[in-house]
């Protein structure tokens, strides 16, 4: 029989040991973890990573004693980031290659108190074998005080805070307003949609990509006086696209036009303004892409589809009002020239932008060394 090394793991993502205690992690070695575990439990009693920390301990001193004669048994803590996300997971990563590197296990024993730190089961398995996930739950009463108590230590947890109060707020500002304003009933009637879009977004895994973009856009405002603005004139715009929705909508029919033309007539308005919010967002993401390093052409790429997008559009509402105020349309060449030259002039661009931009990826593989192209 070899040796079998086991290492019992325990993970602060949040980092709480390094804010409360000023231990930075990898803590490793029975000694030095208990240290810690009473270090944040002074600096923090009701910190619930002390408990985790000393079920590790628990654990370890189970498998020590279990253990041959020739095993070994070690413990590790490993600590993340304040900003839990990758920045956080790349801290644990790091350190846990520190301790594989130091301890060589052949399995892992993790211990968590809660889905937080099991998010990092991931980066864990990927490294060692786990065989055992243990979580920690702390016996506490189930009565009303108790319950007030974890509504407040959720309220003034900053991670918590977020999810759990922006929501509130924006049910209750809503509510508010719609009661308040004359014609509020629509915007209250906009709150299922709202919470339906937000429950879409969930189901279909859309929070990693809106927090990627929201950090694109914080990271457009604050890389240049151009990009920024740039992002301040694609706020603008969508505002007023907003405001002419909310000030053409309750406007009085002129006479002699129908429901259906004054409709058409406010899109076409309100198509403009979305159309250069869109353009100046992309070309703000653009500008930080390209002060980067890492620009690919693909911002100009859906400038132009957008702007064939927005030709095709306004052609078809031009037709369409032609149409419905009841005056015959002729589909001749030269009619059908002035009414749909200028899409097809845009497609045709587009085309040529198209291939002017893939010409210098290509240009670049080739200077990378990614393609071979002779002898």
């Amino acid at each position: 029989m070899g040796i079998v090394r086991t290492l019992v793991l325990t993970i602060d993502r949040d980092n709480d040991l390094g804010v409360k205690s000023g231990i930075r992690g990898p803590v490793v070695g029975r000694k030095s973890c208990l240290t810690a575990a009473l270090r944040l439990g002074i600096a923090d009693p009701e910190e619930s990573d002390t408990n985790a920390i000393l079920g590790a301990l628990h654990h370890h001193d189970r498998l020590a004693e279990g253990a041959g004669a020739s095993d070994e048994v070690e413990i590790a803590i490993l600590t993340g980031d304040v900003r839990v996300g990758p920045r956080s997971d790349r801290a644990i990563a790091s350190q846990l290659d520190e301790v594989i590197q130091d301890f060589q296990p052949d399995a892992a024993l993790l211990v968590t108190d809660g889905a937080d730190d099991e998010a990092s089961l991931p980066i864990v398995t990927s490294r060692v074998r786990v065989d055992t996930v243990e979580k920690v739950i702390v016996r506490q009463s189930k009565g009303i005080e108790g319950t007030y108590y974890y509504i407040v230590k959720a309220i003034e947890d900053p991670r918590f805070r977020s999810r759990l109060l922006v929501p509130l707020a924006v049910f209750l500002i809503i509510i508010g307003l719609g009661l308040i304003l004359p014609n509020g009933i629509a915007l209250i009637g906009s709150l299922p949609l709202l919470i339906g879009l937000w429950v879409l977004g969930k189901g279909l895994g859309l929070e990693a990509q809106m927090e990627r973009v929201a950090m694109e856009m914080r990271d457009s405002a604050t890389g240049g006086l151009f990009s920024s603005l740039l992002w301040g004139m694609s706020i603008v715009s969508l505002f007023l696209a907003v405001a002419t929705v909310w000030a053409g909508w309750d406007d009085p029919v002129p006479d002699g036009n129908s429901q259906f033309e004054h409709l058409l007539g406010l899109v076409d308005e309100v198509l403009q303004w979305i159309v250069g919010s869109v353009f100046s967002f992309l070309l703000a993401l653009g500008v930080l892409r390209w002060k980067e390093g890492s620009f690919t052409g693909r911002s100009v790429l859906l400038i132009g589809l957008g702007v064939v997008f927005y030709t095709f559009v306004a052609a078809t509402i031009d037709v369409a009002l032609v149409i419905s105020s009841g005056q015959e349309y002729s589909p001749t060449f030269n009619q059908l020239g002035d009414d749909w030259g200028l899409p097809i002039m845009s497609m045709v661009m587009y085309y040529l932008l198209r291939t002017i931009v893939q010409s210098f990826s290509e240009d670049d593989d080739l200077v990378q060394g990614s393609r071979f192209w002779g002898v």
